[in-house]
């Protein structure tokens, strides 16, 4: 291919960009921790507190729908799904994590829109934990780096 490097990161410039934040109450206290870590990287970023959305929904079922919403108003530059699911005796795990995951990626797709996808899927709360900070922190990072490199595309 001749010409720029398609291929090349997008920046982690968050200034002027408008973030939505999709949290399952579902297991609120590590989800709530998901947020701050991604509202506490988002502000480092540069993303301005009075342009980021968040809404909270049951589970991890009803992201993509509150995602969906936020997509069709077309003023987000970039989407986040936080949520965690812990697997327990029976195959509900699987149901949930496996829709709840191909319902964000159909948004996504559909838009056009970048969503980060931190929704945890964990044996147990004590993974969950483990991951809580740093997935609350890749999720901003995606959003943002995702959101500059489409806005970047011809």
């Amino acid at each position: 291919m001749q010409g720029a490097d398609k291929g090349q990161a997008g920046s982690l410039e968050g200034e002027g960009l408008a973030i939505g934040i999709v949290r399952a109450r579902f297991n609120d206290a590590i989800t709530e921790a998901l947020a701050q870590a991604c509202l506490k990287e988002l502000a480092a970023l540069g993303v301005h507190a009075n342009h980021i959305t968040q809404l909270s929904v049951p589970g991890a079922l009803e992201v993509p729908v509150a995602l969906r919403a936020l997509a069709d108003s077309e003023d987000y530059d970039a989407l986040i799904a936080l949520g965690c699911i812990i697997r327990g005796e029976t195959y509900h795990f699987e149901l949930v994590a496996n829709e709840s995951g191909a319902g964000v990626t159909r948004v996504s797709l559909d838009y056009q829109l970048p969503i980060a996808n931190a929704i945890l899927t964990v044996e147990n709360e004590a993974q969950a934990w483990a991951r809580t900070e740093e997935k609350g922190r890749d999720a901003a990072r995606v959003a943002v780096e995702m959101a500059n490199l489409l806005e970047s595309l011809p």
